[in-house]
C-alpha cells in the first residue's frame, strides 16, 4: 500500500461516538497504518490480554447495523464488512503501537494522540466560554434589571379591549322630526 500523509482532519473524521466513548474502528486504523484490516485483527487476537473491554470492543449486531446505516458504502466496502468491526478507544489505539511495531505505526499513533489532545483542548475552551457567558449574564442581570423589565413590558402585548355586555342596537336611528308633514296635520 502507498504511504499516505496523516492529517488531523482525517483522523477527526474517523472518530465515532459509540457506547458513549470516542472510538476509531479497525478498518480506519488499518487504513491509517497501511495494513489490511485482517492483519490488524489478527495482531489484536494474538494479543487479546492487552485489550480489555475499556480499550477495545466488538460492535454488537445492532450497533453494527446502525453504524452501517449512517454511511453510504459501495458494494466493495460491504463485502469487507461481513463481520462487526472492532472499536478502539484512545487507550486501545495506544496499545496498538506496542503490537504493530513499525515506523508507520509510530507516526500514526503520534498523529492520533495529538488529534485527541487537540479535541480535548477545543472542548475545554468551549466549556470555559460557556462558563464565562453564564457569569456575565448573572453580573449584567443584576445591573440591568430595570432595562430588562422595561423591555419585557414593551414586548408584552397589551390586554385586549373588553367586550361590552348587553343588548346594542346597531341600526341607524331616524332623525327626530324627520316627517314634518305628520306633525302639522
Amino acid at each position: 500500500m502507498a504511504q499516505q500523509t496523516i492529517s488531523s482532519e482525517h483522523i477527526q473524521q474517523v472518530i465515532h461516538l459509540i457506547r458513549g466513548q470516542k472510538v476509531i474502528l479497525d478498518r480506519h486504523l488499518a487504513a491509517l497504518y497501511c495494513v489490511p484490516t485482517k492483519v490488524l485483527k489478527q495482531a489484536v487476537k494474538r494479543n487479546a490480554e492487552r485489550f480489555p473491554a475499556d480499550f477495545m470492543f466488538v460492535l454488537s449486531r445492532q450497533e453494527f447495523a446502525n453504524w452501517r446505516s449512517h454511511f453510504v458504502t459501495s458494494n466493495q466496502d460491504k463485502m469487507g464488512l461481513r463481520y462487526a468491526p472492532m472499536a478502539f478507544t484512545e487507550q486501545g489505539v495506544a496499545m496498538l503501537s506496542g503490537i504493530l511495531n513499525s515506523p508507520r505505526a509510530i507516526q500514526v499513533n503520534i498523529a492520533i494522540m495529538r488529534t485527541v489532545v487537540r479535541l480535548r483542548e477545543i472542548l475545554a475552551s468551549h466549556t470555559e466560554l460557556a462558563r464565562k457567558l453564564e457569569e456575565l449574564e448573572r453580573k449584567c442581570d443584576s445591573q440591568f434589571r430595570v432595562v430588562f423589565d422595561t423591555l419585557q413590558q414593551l414586548m408584552t402585548p397589551p390586554d385586549p379591549p373588553r367586550k361590552e355586555i348587553g343588548f346594542h342596537v346597531r341600526e341607524k336611528r331616524a332623525p327626530y322630526n324627520a316627517r314634518k308633514d305628520v306633525a302639522h296635520a
